[in-house]
């Protein structure tokens, strides 16, 4: 209000000037210019000059508030544009998580350029490409997302191996995978996919040398990290026992089988599932002798009923102690099943058909076991006895089978 009335008060004293300048001079300006002539009274020509000033300034006025106003649409427009690539991001990830993929990737990659997360729409129409089978739009928007995004290396790698492995190119996952963990060599997330990778091209050299790293860094349940190594182990153990059956059989070295025995971790040297493999690659080679004596010295601080079955078959040096050892073993285990099973076929071993046939009733009544029961019945059909051989098959077959009691005829 008291601007008006500043500008009222300052356009009234001009007036007033004025008014007094045209009652004492009544001078004139004349202008000429080429064959043009202006002439006017002094004070007139100094009202139009202001006038002349005033539009002036008006004008630079409106051209500075059009020019603002060209910057404020500009960034509406821009504005409506990303709250349409914010509506277009969501609605791409809801078809995403609902399986429309066309439309899921449609959305996403056509929000991406004005999207906030540029990353996340082109890794997401990365994945819908890959349900559709296009592998080279996968790549595609892999290597936008990678160029959208500084520092994303990581993550678009990580994803890229996760295509991979999903649609089982497992070489060019691996691939990806090794250069990740040369990037970021302890990345919890990479190991794990690494571990998924060498065990399905069942490289398990690779694995037991990855294995202690996720051990150490806990990145799996210790139950399914041990049945992951008792697995490894198994498989290297096959594999060099195979290399080895793979010689002349007058020739076979078993150095590679024993010195993998040797590099397996304490841990895994402990486990009986471990031992029992270790023991019948030896026993299948032909090395009897030396599984023998590794199962008797497991033995005597660990007891196994898994062990002491394949004890009872492997055929030792001398079988006469191999008996004697495993008798003192019943001593303190008098009702052992697998023990007493064990113990016949060590008697058979020893020709010792009385006591072998003892071993194998006793154990019968312990426990009901279709491998007990044709040991007994080979043995009696051996010594003659047919009808007790037939008869006890019959027996616990009609037990084992579960049929009910009916009335059946009389011989």
């Amino acid at each position: 209000m008291m601007r008006v009335v500043l500008i009222l008060l300052a356009a009234l004293l001009i007036g007033g000037l004025l008014s007094l300048g045209f009652q004492y001079d009544t001078g004139y300006i004349r202008i000429s210019l080429g064959p043009y002539l202006v002439e006017t009274n002094f004070w007139v020509g100094l009202l139009l000059l202001l006038l002349i000033t005033l539009v002036l300034q008006f004008i630079l006025v409106f051209a500075r508030r059009l020019k603002g106003g060209t910057g404020a649409i500009t960034g509406w427009l821009n504005q409506s544009a990303e709250r349409r690539a914010r509506r277009r991001t969501t609605q791409g990830l809801l078809a995403l998580a609902e399986g429309n993929w066309p439309r899921a990737r449609k959305l996403l990659s056509s929000a991406a350029e004005r999207a906030d997360t540029p990353l996340i729409n082109y890794l997401a129409s990365a994945q819908a490409s890959f349900e559709t089978g296009d592998h080279d739009a996968v790549d595609e928007y892999l290597r936008q997302a990678l160029e959208s995004t500084p520092g994303s290396e990581l993550a678009v790698g990580i994803t890229q191996a996760q295509l991979q492995l999903a649609g089982n190119r497992l070489e060019q996952a691996l691939a990806t995978l090794i250069r990740l963990r040369k990037q970021s060599p302890h990345h919890p997330f990479v190991m794990k996919l690494l571990k998924s990778v060498y065990q399905r091209l069942e490289d398990w050299r690779e694995l037991s040398e990855l294995l202690p790293e996720l051990r150490k860094r806990s990145l799996l349940p210790a139950e399914e990290l041990d049945s992951l190594e008792r697995e490894t182990w198994h498989n290297l153990l096959q594999q060099a026992a195979d290399d080895i059956r793979r010689q002349p059989a007058g020739s076979r070295d078993l150095t590679p089988l024993v010195r993998l025995w040797d590099e397996l971790p304490g841990s895994m040297r402990r486990d009986e599932v471990t031992i029992a493999d270790y023991a019948r690659q030896l026993s299948s080679l032909g090395d009897d002798d030396q599984a023998e004596t590794l199962l008797r010295k497991v033995m005597r601080n660990h007891w196994s009923d898994r062990l002491v079955s394949l004890y009872g078959r492997v055929k030792g040096a001398k079988p006469d102690e191999q008996l004697l050892v495993a008798e003192r073993w019943l001593q303190d285990r008098p009702n052992n099943a697998e023990l007493l099973l064990a113990l016949g076929r060590l008697s058979l071993r020893n020709e010792l058909w009385g006591k072998a046939r003892e071993y194998f009733e006793t154990s019968l009544r312990l426990r009901r076991s279709p491998e007990t029961l044709a040991e007994l019945s080979r043995l009696n059909a051996h010594m003659g006895d047919q009808d007790t051989s037939q008869r006890t098959l019959v027996q616990n077959l009609l037990k084992e089978s579960g049929l009910p009691d009916l009335p059946m005829p009389k011989a």
